[in-house]
């Protein structure tokens, strides 16, 4: 079959005729259109043929399940660049969604025939670069990770990313802003999450493709080359979808601020980070959102908790990932497994397709290892001293920090023999019963042979702090421990055995005292701590706590009362003043058995 410029409209209504039938060889369209792309002359001809091209490539991959294949993906990223290229080059062409009716069987010209300037074709751009992305995202997800495959199939994303922003920049000549939120969401989507040396890698290999493109949204190129790193970058393309008004676009500002705190995070700016989040409120109605935007905010949420622990900051970092992990889900909030079906829950075939599509791509996981030898290494630094402070009281023994860990420390302690730590979890579970005997030195080496440390950037670091925190912790539980045993104890001493500067002994010792943890005082004359004691007898323990329960029962009593009775004053004259009645109630049962 012969085609020629003059006859291309009809050949391609033919093509258009024939889209979407059972059966239609696609292969065969696709090879139509390509040729018909060869004697294409005027720029319109070549805008229309190239439309149906890459729409014709995406129909070649109907299946939602499997992933289109790459070589036709590359050929559709190629006429994707084709047509943003010739837009580029002759702006009297343009394509939009909503155009008015026109004939599509002869070439327009601008200025002729009743056209405006600017010639109109019916078109989505962004849909393509769309497509393009997701199709990218479900090889990512169907290949093989441990596999070459999957790194050469990685390696396209620069030149995806390459046009990306070509599209980005057509969208801002033409001042589309829907289009424009959308592709600037993509370039973000492809940036936020990778450390400085591969965003910078990856724009430079964009500025040598493109030399002539520049972006009013982004730092120029010069910028970029200089600054060495992406925060720029990304705050810039942030900001503009910040910027975007309308309620259509709230999901690209939430995603936005996600992304944003996400990449301060996992560049060590936690403060930065942490406030973000907080003034976002995101929390507040994160469970309204879509799941793809929940998956991403449980991921700002256990980023921001890994930034904490690699500044030090153990008490934050056990907070933030306490949720997730309390949850017993880890792998699939953070959509890096698919939730197995038990005898409390079952999931339907269309349930599982549609969680497995939601996985994200391998380079992209969290190392689950990694997060959970953070988290129960923070619960270890704060649960051991709470455990010895709580001692036998059974009303402190209730206040738990971390339930996960408590579970996983009472089921070590219920092995009659303990072999040589072989996981990440028992090296942590050893050193924490290390840690509760005084063992300080040897809690530190278990903690410091976890091999998985040297994934997380700074390990060293990251090492010596810990060691500094065992021996502040080991501090604290000693003296919870043994206080009762001392009347009055040496400084210099703790802080010998301890190998802890006496400066910072005396700074947690005061720390104790002032927030009664230590019922003690400080002799600065002598450099002793002399210790209280305070402690109750049994019989006075459960008198306490049977005072705080009555405490308790009369509170909800009263205030069941009040709802009934309103504000009036109750028969008698008398108002309930339940406060001063318990406070009466305790104070005279702790006299009486004192």
């Amino acid at each position: 079959m012969n085609f020629t410029s003059e006859g291309l409209f009809k050949h391609l209504a033919a093509v258009m005729e024939m889209r979407g039938r059972k059966s239609t060889d696609r292969s065969e369209q696709v090879l139509i259109l390509t040729k018909l792309l060869g004697v294409a002359e005027s720029t319109y001809q070549k805008v229309r043929v190239l439309l149906a091209l890459i729409a014709a490539r995406f129909d070649y991959n109907a299946s939602a399940s499997s992933y289109m294949p790459i070589e036709a993906w590359k050929a559709a990223r190629l006429e994707v660049d084709m047509l943003l290229e010739t837009l580029a080059d002759d702006q009297t062409y343009t394509v939009s969604e909503e155009t008015p009716d026109y004939d599509d069987q002869v070439d327009r010209l601008p200025n002729q025939d009743g056209e405006g300037p600017v010639v109109a074709v019916r078109g989505s751009v962004i849909s393509f670069l769309d497509r393009l992305d997701d199709e990218f995202t479900r090889s990512l997800q169907n290949i093989d990770s441990h596999t070459t495959d999957y790194i050469d199939r990685l390696m396209d994303e620069k030149r995806l990313y390459q046009t990306i922003v070509r599209a980005q920049v057509y969208f801002e000549s033409l001042k589309q802003t829907d289009s424009l939120s959308r592709v600037v969401m993509r370039r973000l989507e492809h940036v936020y999450a990778k450390q400085d040396v591969i965003v910078t890698a990856l724009e430079t290999k964009r500025i040598e493709a493109q030399p002539a493109l520049v972006s009013r949204l982004a730092p120029s190129n010069d910028e970029l080359v200089r600054s060495k790193g992406s925060t720029a970058l990304v705050r810039a393309l942030a900001i503009h979808l910040y910027k975007v008004p309308g309620l259509a676009a709230e999901r690209l500002r939430t995603r936005a601020m996600l992304c944003h705190t996400y990449h301060h995070a996992l560049h060590r700016d936690y403060h930065i980070a942490r406030d973000m989040f907080l003034m976002s409120h995101l929390q507040d109605n994160i469970s309204l959102a879509d799941a793809a935007t929940q998956i991403l905010y449980n991921r700002v949420v256990v980023q921001i908790g890994m930034c904490a622990f690699r500044l030090g900051l153990v008490r934050e970092s056990q907070s933030a990932l306490q949720e997730i992990f309390a949850s017993g889900r880890v792998k699939e909030l953070l959509a890096q497994g698919v939730q197995r079906s038990n005898q409390y829950t079952t999931l339907t075939p269309e349930q599982e397709k549609l969680d497995r599509q939601r996985q994200l791509p391998f380079h992209l996981h969290i190392n689950l290892e990694l997060l959970e030898c953070i988290y129960l290494t923070s619960s270890m630094l704060l649960e051991v001293p709470n455990m010895a402070f709580a001692g036998s009281d059974p009303e402190l023994r209730k206040r738990v920090i971390s339930r996960p860990f408590r579970r996983m420390l009472d089921y070590t302690d219920r092995q009659v023999f303990s072999g040589p730590p072989e996981s990440t979890r028992d090296h942590i579970m050893q050193a924490s019963k290390a840690l509760q005997n005084g063992d300080w030195q040897g809690s530190t080496k278990l903690i410091s042979e976890i091999k998985i440390w040297n994934l997380l950037p700074g390990a060293d670091e990251v090492k010596t702090m810990l060691a500094r925190r065992i021996q502040e912790e080991g501090l604290r539980t000693y003296l919870f421990s043994y206080a009762s045993y001392y009347k009055t104890v040496s400084l210099s001493h703790l802080a010998s055995t301890f190998e802890l500067p006496a400066r910072s002994v005396r700074g947690i010792v005061s720390k104790m005292i002032w927030t009664e943890e230590l019922a003690a005082s400080l002799d600065p004359i002598n450099g002793v701590l002399v210790l209280h004691r305070l402690e109750l007898s049994k019989v006075q323990q459960l008198a306490q706590t049977l005072a705080e329960r009555s405490e308790t029962m009369l509170l909800q009593n009263e205030r069941l009362l009040d709802s009934k009775l309103g504000d009036k004053d109750r028969p008698g004259g008398e108002r309930g003043d339940p406060r001063k009645k318990c406070v009466c109630f305790v104070s005279s049962a702790i006299d009486v058995l004192a």
